[in-house]
């Protein structure tokens, strides 16, 4: 099968169904509490091995320009490659059925225990956790992608823009955009 992105061949030798499709995202959301890209990574990247490191770099940089959460438009980009439309309603609904669930009973325990100090520390132990996760996966896909010095630079400037300036997204990739195909194109005639 190939990538509708890039055109390049995808990971994967074996047919992906709608129940897989259903199963794998259901897996995604139940385990990324907080880190949902970074197990996305695992899931469809080391496990199921139906993308290699540059393709899900790839989903992940059009999952995260485009309108929404990022993994629910990897999800939907991912249902449709392997099974059409109705393959991204599938992965749609499996990475949100469950996820879903326990977010309405989370959101009734704190709503009634919230307050309670043990409930605020498991809070910021989660937190740290998720950024956590998120920093791993981006280190480990910069070693595995062997990164440009164009590339860091544009991650670099990212982070000032975000971090340090607050600039808006929509800024940000308005300027980084441009900024990432002049260095692309100067970086290929060199």
């Amino acid at each position: 099968m190939q990538d509708a992105t890039t055109g390049d061949q995808v990971a994967t030798q074996e047919p992906v169904t709608l129940g897989s499709l259903f199963m794998t995202f259901s897996t995604i959301g139940l385990c990324g509490f907080g880190g949902v890209a970074a197990w996305a990574h695992r899931i469809l990247v080391d496990e199921r091995r139906w993308y290699t490191d540059r393709q899900y770099a790839d989903l992940l940089s059009i999952g995260s320009v485009l309108p929404g959460p990022n993994v629910v438009n990897i999800s939907v980009i991912v249902g449709d490659q392997f099974r059409g439309p109705l393959g991204s309603v599938t992965a749609l609904s499996g990475l949100m059925a469950a996820p879903l669930v326990i977010l309405v009973g989370l959101a009734s325990l704190y709503e009634l225990y919230g307050n309670l100090p043990l409930v605020q520390a498991v809070i910021a132990g989660v937190a740290a956790a998720s950024a956590g996760l998120v920093l791993g996966t981006v280190i480990k896909l910069a070693r595995r992608l062997r990164p440009t010095l164009g590339n860091i630079l544009v991650g670099l400037l990212v982070f000032v823009a975000a971090a340090l300036l607050n600039w808006h997204v929509l800024l940000i990739v308005l300027v980084m955009i441009p900024l990432s195909l002049v260095l692309t194109a100067w970086e290929r005639r060199r």
